[in-house]
C-alpha cells in the first residue's frame, strides 16, 4: 500500500519558499545523527542559528562534527527539549520523516505543535541555509548516484578555487570540510550544492538554478506505486522549480543515457529553463565514449558543440560512476568550470563514504562497504567489483533496506545478487516499515538458490560479520551492501580479519 507524502510527513509544515536563517535563531533537530539531519544541523550552525540537537540511537559517524561545533546533542528524545520558556524553547524543529512515517504523534512532536512551534523537513533547514549565504543552488537528483555526484562537484567546485557549500548524503573528506569528515560544507563562493531525494517530496524545498538528473526508475514502493509516479514526481518538482522567482532561468543537466530521465525529457517540452542533455550512448548536446581501463578505471572521449574531442581520466570504475562523471562534465559547461579543473577533479576525486569504500585488505581479503540498496545499484555495484577484481571469487553481503521494497522487489534482488559468486543476506533493517511480517532474509536467500548461487541467511549484521570470518579466503572480495546498520558488517569483518591474521603471526613467530 503507498501512502502519500503528505502522509509520510504527517504534521510537518509543507515546503515553502526558502529563507534566511537569522542570527540566533534557535533550531532544534530530531534525529540529528543521520546524514541529512547532522548536515542541518551543521548548516544552520554555520549560517548563524543556534543549534541543539538528539537522537535516541546515540552517535554515529556523522555525529562528530557536530560535536565539534559545539553543538550540543542529547541522546534521547524528550519533550523537555520543546518545553522551555518562551525565551529558551527551539524556534523550529527539523525533523527526519523515518519518524514521522512511524510515530507522527511522538511527544516531541506534539510538545511542539502545542507550543506553536513549527515542525520542518530537515531539507527545508538546508535550504534555507543556502538562502542566508545567497548562493546558487546545484542539486543533483535521481534515483541512483546522487552522493557520488554531488560530492564530486563539491570537489570539482572546492578544486577550482570556487568555495562551494554544500550537503551530500554521505562523508566528504577532511580536504573538501576543512576539517573532520562531514556531510556538509560550508563556503564562500557562488554555489551551493545539494543532494535532493525524490522521497515523499524531500527534494519539495529546494528552488535550483542548475538541476542534474542521473536517473529515473522505480523505487519506494511505499511512496510511489509504479514508474510514472517517480517520474511524475521529478517532473512536478522541475516543473515547480521554473515556476519560482529568480533572475534567470534555471538550468538541468539531463543524463539522457537512462531511459526514464529521456522519458522525462520529452514531458519537459515547453519547459522555460534551458536542458543540457548528456549521454553515453547516443545524441545529446554532451556526448562520450567509453573506454574502461587498467585497475577499474575509465575513460571519456567527450565530444561538446563548438569544441574539439577531449580525454578525461575517471579515477573510479563502473559504467555507473562513468555516467556520473559525465553528468559532472555536463554541470561543469553549465557552470563554466574550465577543462584543466575538470579533468584534475574526474582524475583524482576517489569517491564519498559508503561508496564502494575499501575498508581493508587483510589476509588477502578485500572488503569494500557500499551503500547500494535498490536492484539496479546492486547490479552496477557488482558489475564494478568485476572490472577492478576480474579474476577473484566475489561475496554481495546484503543487509536489505526495508521490508516493503524487499517484498515488492523481492525477484529482482535475486537476480542482481546472484551475480555475484557468493551471497550473505543479514536480517532486514525495517527503517520507517511498520509490517515486518512481508518478507524475510530467508526468502529472499531462497531465491537466489534457486538460481543456482550459494545464499545464506545469515542473522543480524554481528552475525553476518561473523559468519564472513569464518567463510572468507585469501584471493576473497567482500562487498558488503545496504542502508540500516550493514556498515558494521564491514567494520567489524575487518576487526576480525586482523585479529585472525595476527594470532596466526603469533602461532607462526612461536613456532
Amino acid at each position: 500500500m503507498t501512502r502519500t507524502g503528505r502522509e509520510i510527513g504527517q504534521g510537518l509544515a509543507p515546503a515553502r519558499e526558502a529563507r534566511p536563517i537569522r542570527a540566533g535563531e534557535r533550531v532544534h533537530v530530531v534525529g540529528a545523527a543521520g546524514a541529512g539531519a547532522s548536515a542541518a544541523g551543521l548548516l544552520a550552525h554555520h549560517a548563524g542559528g543556534m543549534v541543539t540537537g538528539c537522537d535516541p540511537g546515540g552517535p554515529s559517524v556523522y555525529t562528530p562534527p557536530l560535536a565539534a561545533a559545539g553543538i550540543e546533542l542529547d541522546w534521547a528524545h524528550s519533550e523537555l527539549h520543546v518545553r522551555q520558556s518562551p525565551d529558551a524553547r527551539p524556534e523550529r524543529l527539523a525533523v527526519t520523516k523515518a519518524l514521522t512515517a512511524v510515530q507522527p504523534d511522538h511527544p516531541e512532536l506534539v510538545a511542539a505543535r502545542e507550543l506553536g512551534v513549527p515542525l520542518e523537513a530537515w531539507q527545508q533547514v538546508i535550504a534555507d541555509a543556502a538562502a542566508t549565504s545567497g548562493q546558487a543552488l546545484v542539486c543533483v537528483a535521481g534515483t541512483h548516484g546522487k552522493s557520488t555526484t554531488a560530492g564530486w562537484l563539491v570537489h570539482l567546485l572546492a578544486g577550482a578555487g570556487m568555495d562551494p557549500s554544500g550537503f551530500v548524503g554521505a562523508l566528504l573528506p577532511p580536504p573538501l570540510t576543512g576539517g573532520i569528515p562531514a556531510t556538509a560544507r560550508w563556503g564562500k563562493g557562488d554555489h551551493f550544492v545539494a543532494e535532493a531525494d525524490e522521497y515523499a517530496g524531500n527534494f519539495d524545498p529546494y528552488s535550483p538554478a542548475l538541476a542534474v538528473l542521473l536517473n529515473a526508475e522505480w523505487d519506494h514502493p511505499d511512496v510511489f506505486a509504479d514508474e510514472n509516479a517517480v517520474l511524475d514526481a521529478f517532473e512536478g518538482w522541475l516543473r515547480r522549480t521554473a515556476g519560482t522567482e529568480a533572475a534567470e532561468p534555471p538550468q538541468l543537466v539531463a543524463n539522457i543515457t537512462d531511459t526514464g530521465v529521456a522519458r522525462i525529457v520529452d514531458r519537459l517540452a515547453g519547459w522555460p529553463g534551458r536542458i543540457l542533455t548528456v549521454s553515453l550512448d547516443g545524441p545529446a548536446d554532451v556526448r562520450a565514449r567509453l573506454e574502461p581501463l587498467a585497475e577499474g578505471r575509465n575513460r571519456l572521449v567527450v565530444e561538446r558543440p563548438g569544441r574539439s574531442s577531449a580525454e578525461f581520466d575517471v579515477r573510479i570504475g563502473g559504467r555507473h560512476n562513468a555516467e556520473n562523471a559525465l553528468a559532472v562534465v555536463g554541470a561543469a559547461t553549465a557552470l563554466g568550470v574550465g577543462d584543466e579543473h575538470l579533468r584534475r577533479s574526474l582524475a583524482e576525486f576517489d569517491g564519498v563514504g559508503r561508496r564502494l569504500e575499501l575498508k581493508g585488505d587483510i589476509g588477502g581479503v578485500i572488503v569494500l562497504d557500499d551503500y547500494g540498496h535498490h536492484p539496479t545499484a546492486i547490479t552496477r555495484t557488482l558489475e564494478a567489483v568485476r572490472q577492478r577484481f576480474p579474476d577473484r571469487r566475489v561475496w554481495a553481503v546484503y543487509e536489505p533496506l526495508t521490508y516493503h521494497r524487499t517484498a515488492q522487489m523481492l525477484d529482482r534482488f535475486a537476480d542482481a545478487l546472484a551475480a555475484a559468486d557468493v551471497v550473505a543476506i543479514a536480517d532486514i533493517w525495517a527503517g520507517r516499515d511498520t509490517d515486518t511480517t512481508i518478507t524475510s532474509s530467508a526468502a529472499l536467500a531462497a531465491r537466489i538458490g534457486r538460481r543456482g548461487r550459494p545464499a545464506e541467511a545469515s542473522g543480524s549484521v554481528e552475525a553476518t560479520a561473523d559468519y564472513l570470518a569464518a567463510s572468507v579466503q585469501a584471493g576473497d572480495v567482500v562487498l558488503v551492501m545496504g542502508g540500516g546498520r550493514s556498515h558494521v558488517i564491514a567494520t567489524r569483518l575487518v576487526e576480525l580479519l586482523e585479529r585472525r591474521e595476527r594470532l596466526e603471526r603469533g602461532v607462526g613467530a612461536g613456532g
